[in-house]
């Protein structure tokens, strides 16, 4: 039966909480490095306190994924997962800048990761549940102009605090973490519940058409024996392109994670001349926040174009030629003499970025079946999560007895990282030429 069509306003309603989503996550990419170590973490025990991230993501994003596909309740199929993980994510944001102690921050890193993700990864299935064929690219170009604007926002609202309000000092006395962090989250705290609510209220979902064929569907497949397995088979069956495609996708997300875990630090003691707990630290770090909106904000407008430009080139030649943009940018920042020129760097990264969360994706989507396309882009995740949990467990060794503690070489390795991922990237062979739906529908990742 064909879906009937929505009207602009009605998209907006369905993407509006991804909104929040990405004010939350953009909080916790530009500020959580600096929270450890404000409550004294070493630059060397940093990227093992956030092994909370991809951790969650390899386990609860397929799982969320498989069982919301078999869920239908008086709130619908999605909805509830949207709910739960919304207010489970806003109290974590809540405590983050209270945490009195680094293993108190390291667990609710791991509560805001996993709630994140509960809400997250059923929006993506969300789009192709309500929209018919034809106006699935405007469903994910809704969602991508959201989460741009949210991330935007999250990312430089600590600077806007203290720059245009002139807000200082700190939460509670005996608590390091300033007051514009604390503000920040209680703000996202707020923006990430009321978000999703809008849509859990505003969005209603239909019930399967064969409710009977669901029930007993629903039936033979139940329990994590049957989850486990599925994703189990389908790693083992991934289509040539896809397994090519892994390791440009290691590449790209290590070097992903070196900036998120390291920029911060970097500018803030490289640039900044800081240390923490200081004012120039604090300025750094707020600086750092500013830089992510550049490279959102860069990555939203540049979104657009990538439209434009896959009617003529192929989306490899477009991916690798971004990662290179991505990886200049991050080179850049290590040998930048000001703060503007080190924004106008992540106007490199925020090129890749746009490319990144669309093009792996379109490359794709050629050579999968249609019938299991959400369960491979599922699978897919593994190839985001796994370079994380490598960095996660191998940089502070690195950092350590390699780097010297050198934050900014971090940002130098990331840099390298994702030059080899455009280097890789040239041995995948397409299947097929990109479609403009292959495109659109990319624009959701």
């Amino acid at each position: 039966m064909e879906k009937p069509r929505l009207s602009l306003w009605q998209i907006w309603n369905m993407s509006f909480g991804f909104f929040g989503i990405q004010f939350g996550w953009g909080l916790q990419m530009a500020n959580m490095s600096a929270i450890y170590q404000y409550l004294g973490a070493e630059e060397s025990a940093i990227p093992l306190l956030w092994l909370a991230a991809p951790i969650t993501g390899l386990i609860v994003q397929p799982l969320v994924g498989y069982f919301s596909d078999r869920t239908w309740t008086r709130l619908g199929r999605r909805r509830p997962y949207f709910l739960v993980g919304a207010i489970l994510a806003s109290l974590a944001l809540i405590a983050m800048p209270n945490s009195s102690a680094l293993w108190m921050a390291a667990g609710l890193l791991w509560i805001l990761d996993a709630s994140v993700n509960i809400s997250m990864e059923p929006f993506r299935a969300f789009v192709g549940d309500l929209l018919p064929r034809d106006q699935r690219k405007h469903g994910f170009a809704m969602q991508s102009l959201l989460i741009g604007l949210g991330a935007v926002l999250s990312s430089s609202l600590p600077w806007v605090l203290t720059n245009v309000f002139n807000v200082s000092g700190q939460g509670s006395e005996g608590n390091a973490i300033p007051l514009t962090v604390h503000i920040s989250f209680y703000v996202g705290s707020a923006l990430f519940f009321l978000a999703v609510l809008y849509t859990v209220l505003s969005t209603p979902e239909r019930p399967p058409e064969d409710m009977d064929s669901f029930l007993k569907k629903k039936k033979e497949t139940a329990g994590l024996g049957n989850a486990f397995k599925e994703i189990f088979e389908g790693i083992l069956s991934m289509p040539r392109v896809m397994r090519q495609l892994a390791v440009a996708q290691f590449f790209t997300w290590f070097a992903l994670f070196c900036m998120w875990i390291y920029f911060a630090p970097a500018i803030a003691t490289h640039l900044f001349e800081g240390t923490p707990g200081s004012p120039e630290y604090q300025d750094g770090v707020e600086w750092a926040g500013v830089c992510f909106s550049v490279y959102n904000g860069v990555a939203f407008v540049f979104s657009f174009l990538l439209l434009a430009l896959v009617g003529r080139f192929t989306a490899k030649g477009i991916h690798t030629v971004c990662l290179i943009f991505g990886a200049a940018g991050l080179l850049a920042t290590s040998v930048a003499s000001s703060p503007i020129w080190v924004a106008i760097a992540m106007a490199g990264v925020g090129i890749a970025w746009a490319s990144i969360l669309s093009m792996p994706y379109a490359i794709l989507s050629n050579a999968i079946p249609g019938d299991k396309m959400g369960f491979y882009m599922g699978v897919f995740n593994f190839f985001i999560v796994l370079p994380q949990i490598v960095a996660s467990l191998g940089l502070g060794w690195l950092m350590k007895v390699v780097l010297n503690g050198n934050s900014m070489m971090a940002i130098i390795l990331g840099g390298a990282s994702m030059l080899l991922a455009a280097v890789v990237l040239r041995f995948v062979k397409e299947d097929e030429a990109l479609t403009e739906n292959a495109a659109a529908m990319a624009v959701q990742f």
